[in-house]
């Protein structure tokens, strides 16, 4: 599922640019990827545009900014992991994120059915997150999303 995200996101430079679902899977199929893989993708990428949506409605006023902490749930702490839960609270603090979004990237990390879910993939999250809104993430959070921790050279997204 994470490399069709990743080429979705390499390949459209929004996701309105997208064909329709038919289409897409047609494409994504011809380049190779599994059905099943293709169906999660687009299955997990229709689910996020909902929770956006959600989460705008309900939220109208949240601002990029709050004083609040989150306080994480035992089963969010299980199935997202402590370095995924520092990496999430580094791009809020350093305002990279919204708490709008945190919620987002916790609901659609949660979703995505591994426990605990790796860094690498949470950062894909992160960034399509950040794709589904329109939003370029500025050079600062790019590297970061990107930069492979073992040597700190950037990884080729795919």
């Amino acid at each position: 599922m994470f490399d069709v995200l990743v080429y979705l996101y390499e390949t459209y430079y929004r996701p309105d640019a997208c064909p329709d679902s038919d289409a897409l899977t047609k494409k994504l199929s011809a380049i190779g990827f599994e059905e099943e893989e293709i169906s999660k993708a687009l299955g997990w990428l229709t689910a996020l545009a909902e929770t956006t949506n959600e989460f705008s409605d309900s939220y109208p006023h949240q601002t990029a900014f709050s004083f609040g902490i989150r306080i994480y749930a035992d089963r969010e702490i299980d199935v997202i992991g402590t370095p995924a839960i520092g990496f999430i609270q580094f791009l809020e603090s350093a305002k990279l994120i919204n708490p709008i979004q945190r919620e987002i990237v916790i609901e659609r990390a949660l979703a995505a059915g591994e426990s605990p879910i790796s860094l690498d993939k949470l950062k894909v999250i992160v960034l399509m997150v950040l794709w589904s809104q329109g939003k370029e993430p500025d050079g600062l959070i790019f590297d970061e999303l990107f930069l492979d921790d073992d040597d700190a050279t950037p990884r080729m997204l795919h």
